[in-house]
């Protein structure tokens, strides 16, 4: 097992990395909520029939009172409708401010049920247990949750940090293979921002030859690392973790939650960065093209949808919540492995990055 600190003092904690790790979940609580019995397991219907039965046994083997609830698989989900089931199916329960939730699945229910742990009783402790590539190495990590609406990814919710993150590498086993591709964006994004020595690794893991287990490590590090500089997106650093996410998040809007996944939706953001880098800061056509190929060795889409309008993106862009007083904060390589928030960005190079995806 593989642990990686989280350094934010008061609300530190660890990254738990292994193979066979949900067993162990019960323990972990024990260790962590020894004056605690109840407690909420939330999952999707995806992954509850793969994984809940292994938790919930591991909660009750070491004295802990569980119930599960499951919502509905995919991105929808993220919604107020379902975080109201989420808090309300606790309250009927008799869980109050003594309990924890824990919050089993991928990047959809880390953020929701994270979420509804930090507004159930003003806020409860929560474990993230990510079951999904996207969300071992990104999601779970930092204490960003909230919900989507109609006019915007994640307008609403709350930072509110884990008090531990168990990644059982083995639940990637039971990932399709669109879901296992669609993490490699955030992967590609760390190596993009912060370490080009992680391209090797990369490149082994795309074609079954590379450590799992060590490249989550490395980029829980990275991400780790940001957030302990930067926790609440308040000195520019954190918001390097942004890079393709400003055109990818309009574009998952526009595409209609669950049509198309985060990282592939990501995928054609950093496509876009890309092309801005090379005409903004001087990254070179070979550096963005590594980078690409790379994204293309996950099968992750390079074309936006012939069906998606300039004007539904540029609508969608125009309320991110990376944009600061209306003034277009854009986030640009200078070269493989270093980045920076940029402001020369206009809404003509925003058009231009769309036209480029076409």
């Amino acid at each position: 097992m593989i642990r990686i600190p989280i350094d934010l003092g008061a609300a530190a904690y660890e990254v738990l990395i292994g193979a066979g790790l949900l067993t162990s979940i019960g323990q972990e609580a024990g260790r962590l909520f020894p004056e605690r019995k109840a407690c909420a397991v939330v999952s999707d219907s995806t992954v509850a029939p793969l994984h809940a039965d292994k938790v919930m046994e591991s909660l009750k083997t070491q004295g802990f009172q569980p119930i599960l609830i499951v919502v509905p698989a995919g991105e929808p989900s993220k919604c107020f409708g379902q975080l109201e089931q989420i808090v309300r199916e606790m309250i009927r329960a008799g869980l109050d401010r003594k309990a924890f939730l824990v919050a089993l699945g991928g990047g959809v229910i880390g953020d929701l049920a994270g979420f509804a742990a930090a507004i159930h009783y003003r806020g409860i402790p929560y474990l993230q247990v990510p079951t999904t590539v996207l969300a071992q190495v990104d999601s779970s990590v930092g204490g960003k949750t909230g919900i989507n609406t109609a006019e915007g990814k994640n307008l609403i919710g709350a930072f509110h940090q884990p008090k531990l993150v168990l990644a059982d590498v083995e639940t990637l086993g039971t990932l399709p293979r669109r879901a296992w591709n669609e993490g490699f964006a955030e992967i590609i994004k760390h190596a993009a921002i912060q370490d080009a020595t992680l391209l090797p690794l990369i490149r082994e893991v795309a074609v079954g030859e590379g450590n799992m287990s060590e490249l989550i490590a490395r980029n829980v590090a990275i991400k780790g690392r940001i957030v302990a500089a930067d926790e609440f997106e308040t000195k520019g650093l954190r918001a390097l973790l942004n890079f393709g996410h400003t055109i990818g998040h309009a574009i998952e809007s526009c595409a209609g939650y669950g049509e198309l996944l985060h990282g592939e939706a990501i995928a054609l953001g950093m496509k876009a960065a890309l092309h801005l880098s090379c005409k903004h800061t001087g990254l070179t056509s070979a550096a963005a093209g590594e980078i690409n190929d790379l994204i293309a060795m996950f099968h992750l889409p390079t074309h936006l949808p012939a069906t998606m309008t300039d004007a539904a993106i540029l609508e969608k862009l125009s309320r991110d919540k990376k944009f600061d007083q209306g003034q277009i904060r854009f986030v640009l390589l200078d070269s493989i492995g270093s980045a920076h928030l940029s402001d020369v960005v206009t809404r003509r190079d925003l058009q231009e990055a769309i036209d480029h995806l076409r």
